[in-house]
């Protein structure tokens, strides 16, 4: 069904379309909408039995659902920002022990400074934690992966992490098309756990392992994960011949076809980066973009695949390692094994800076032309850091102790 309708609110619906029998709650902004719309339908008793935990913490509330899980229940939260790094422990106990829980993360910025805005730091701080880690462009790509998450994260035994980018989907209107319940159910299977605790056979769960076998488990993690980049592409291509449109699996390419300058990026920007490629193509520019959908695990082949006809790459991403550059970007030099390529990466967004179509076909154009640093920074202030380090000097701090203010003036 058509309809128009909050980012927040359209996952809630889906959500509740795969009858989760366990829901936990801690609100924290952007993500904050997505479990009040549960919460209220589950109070109006639109899913039968199903239980809405208020609880007292994120941490509390993926605790309450490894708990869930272990008993045999289909579980369900979302979390942001500070909120997903209060996890952390829970979130390694989770897919240590393999249990297929799903949940939302409304990407927002990591203080300090304090920041309700988007980028990617969250997720990407926690990107090796284990569990599956998809990332929507759209809210229709919201609602499908997160029906496609449910039946991942139980085929797998293993949890999903369905990433959104905050205010910028979360809270933003759209059209989209809402699946029947009908349709959900046909499509996802009623959940079958494959370990459940059971007074009748007792075993222990999340015992101590020692060095004799630690390793192992661990190793086995890593090869669930491996499998899963088999199962995510089969399970997109059943959701499209099911529901008649395309989203999820590992990537998409846009206008790759004959391009020597390729763009990779995860989430929302895609689609300004679409719009980019659009107005370099009409120029005559042979551009093309990959919206990765699929982060961990990270699909080596099929980026190699995907960026082999390039010889310029321009890994696009909403995240910082300071003293590093982004994590995407090595994720993707990993990939490509060759040194044939230029690769530049652009860090974009940070604390929801605005992205804009003509900053970012500027910077294309750069890259085309060999005048886009390796690591550069989109639309900058560099008044901003030239103050601060006058200031530093003002002070007396030596040359050598002051923050580095050399940005890319391409970008600027």
């Amino acid at each position: 069904m058509l309809m128009q309708i909050e980012g927040s609110l359209a996952v809630a619906q889906a959500v509740a379309l795969c009858k989760p029998h366990v829901i936990s709650c801690y609100p924290i902004t952007p993500q904050t909408h997505i479990v009040e719309e549960l919460s209220a339908i589950v109070k109006a008793g639109k899913l039968g039995s199903t239980q809405f935990l208020n609880v007292e913490s994120e941490f509390a509330a993926l605790s309450a659902l490894i708990g869930a899980a272990n008993a045999g229940a289909r579980t369900y939260t979302a979390t942001s920002s500070q909120g997903l790094l209060f996890m952390a422990e829970a979130l390694f106990n989770a897919s240590g022990l393999g249990l297929p829980i799903v949940m939302t993360d409304g990407n927002r910025a990591i203080g300090a400074p304090i920041n309700i805005w988007n980028d990617h730091s969250d997720t990407m701080c926690l990107r090796d934690c284990g569990w599956i880690q998809l990332h929507a462009q759209s809210n229709q790509e919201a609602i499908d992966l997160h029906i496609q998450a449910f039946r991942i994260a139980e085929e797998l035994s293993t949890p999903v992490l369905v990433c959104m980018d905050g205010f910028i989907l979360t809270h933003a209107y759209e059209r989209v098309d809402m699946p029947s319940q009908e349709q959900v159910d046909e499509f996802l299977p009623p959940f079958a756990p494959r370990q459940t605790l059971d007074p009748r056979r007792p075993l222990t769960i999340g015992a101590l392992v020692g060095p004799e076998a630690y390793f192992e488990v661990k190793v086995l993690q890593h090869r669930t994960q491996l499998r899963a980049l088999e199962v995510i592409p089969r399970i997109s291509l059943a959701f499209e011949r099911h529901f008649d449109r395309q989203a999820g699996g590992l990537l998409t390419p846009y206008r790759m076809d004959d391009a020597q300058i390729a763009v990779i990026a995860m989430g929302s920007v895609n689609g300004t980066i679409q719009e980019a490629i659009d107005e370099l193509r009409d120029q005559g520019i042979r551009i093309g973009s990959v919206a990765l959908t699929t982060y961990r695990p990270f699909p080596f082949a099929e980026v190699a695949n995907a960026l082999q006809g390039a010889t310029k790459i321009i890994v696009v991403e909403k995240y910082l390692a300071p003293g590093m550059g982004g994590c995407l970007a090595a994720d993707i030099t990993q990939a490509l094994g060759r040194r044939d390529v230029e690769l530049f990466n652009l860090i974009v967004g940070l604390g929801g800076r605005a992205i804009l179509q003509s900053s970012l076909t500027k910077a294309f154009t750069q890259a085309q032309r060999g005048e886009l640093e390796a690591l550069s920074f989109l639309d900058i202030q560099q008044d901003t850091l030239d103050r601060e380090a006058a200031r530093l000097a003002e002070a007396g701090v030596p040359a050598h102790q002051q923050l580095e203010t050399g940005v890319s003036s391409s970008c600027t």
